[in-house]
């Protein structure tokens, strides 16, 4: 029953971070749509460019969404330990695919400094539909950036940027638009401006996401909030006298444990395995992210405790 109430948590997490992703994709579709012909009637090349940009978002919610199915796949010769790093793959791609997008932007409103708008007169739907995407965008961000941060997954924070990053460049759009149309061209130079503070932020924002998903792949040790539970809840099991030795990886939205716990030494093997698979099943069944555990018995007091520090 341990076995089947984790599986039953683990298909949950996967069932919300899929639901998430797939509504971005949905929303992306639509607003891509509608700002690209927002910006062909109205004459507005931001309008056309932001356009271009959530059109873009389409594929990397698609990428994002493949990984989440990969990384479900149960484990096989050539991957015993399963698929789950598809999604940190899948979250560094989409951090370098925005760090990309952003220089590429910030390039283009290096060079349209001394240019000015071709439109200043923009029609009111047209700011309306600038800043109806703002408002679409930042609410998708919030809405995955939370269920990012409570699955843990980096994918579906990074697609969350993603939305967080179209959010402002939409802003500096209808600002754009805005004052050209109230003021003229004379508060051209605000709009460029504007777009190169998106653009730090952005980069910002995206290399610490990047860099979150290269210490998922190099196995790095789990946020020491949730090793410290781990310890804890092992530690509470009849039979175990002291936990030794504990690593915790994090693999997509789940985790992989080793853990050493010391047993008495005059148990029998038996009992020692006993007690080995109730760490296991205690793990597992209070935390539905646990993917596996691998336990080693080790007798208490520690024999090889003089000789392991020689």
């Amino acid at each position: 029953m341990t076995r089947v109430r984790a599986e039953a948590g683990k298909r949950e997490l996967y069932r919300e971070a899929v639901r998430a992703t797939a509504l971005g994709l949905g929303v992306n579709l639509i607003l891509g749509a509608a700002k690209l012909a927002g910006g062909l009637v109205g004459g507005s090349l931001a309008l056309i460019s932001d356009a271009v940009n959530s059109l873009g978002d389409v594929f990397t919610s698609a990428a994002v969404l493949l990984a989440f199915r990969v990384a479900q796949k149960p484990a096989d010769a050539e991957h015993p330990y399963g698929h789950t790093r598809a999604e940190a793959i899948a979250g560094s791609n989409v951090a370098v695919l925005v760090i990309v997008s952003a220089l590429m932007v910030g390039w283009g409103v290096v060079w349209s400094f001394p240019t000015e708008p071709s439109h200043p007169h923009t029609p009111l739907w047209t700011l309306a539909v600038a800043g109806a995407n703002v408002l679409v965008k930042e609410a998708l961000y919030q809405y995955k950036a939370r269920l990012g941060r409570r699955l843990g997954s980096l994918a579906l924070i990074a697609n969350a940027w993603d939305h967080r990053s179209d959010a402002l460049s939409a802003l500096a759009v209808f600002i754009g638009l805005f004052l050209v149309r109230v003021g003229g061209p004379r508060f051209a130079f605000l709009d460029p401006l504007a777009a190169l503070v998106v653009v730090v932020v952005i980069l910002y924002s995206a290399s610490g996401l990047l860099l979150s998903s290269a210490q998922e792949l190099m196995d790095a040790q789990a946020d020491p909030k949730f090793v410290d539970e781990v310890r804890a809840l092992a530690a509470e099991t009849p039979g175990v006298r002291r936990v030794d030795k504990l690593w915790v990886r994090k693999t997509g939205l789940e985790y992989l444990v080793d853990i050493h716990v010391q047993v008495p030494a005059e148990m029998t093997v038996a009992d020692g395995h006993l007690i080995g698979h109730q760490v296991k099943d205690r793990l597992m069944e209070r935390f539905a992210i646990v993917r596996d555990v691998l336990v080693h018995l080790e007798p208490f007091p520690h024999v090889h405790e003089q000789s392991d520090r020689v």
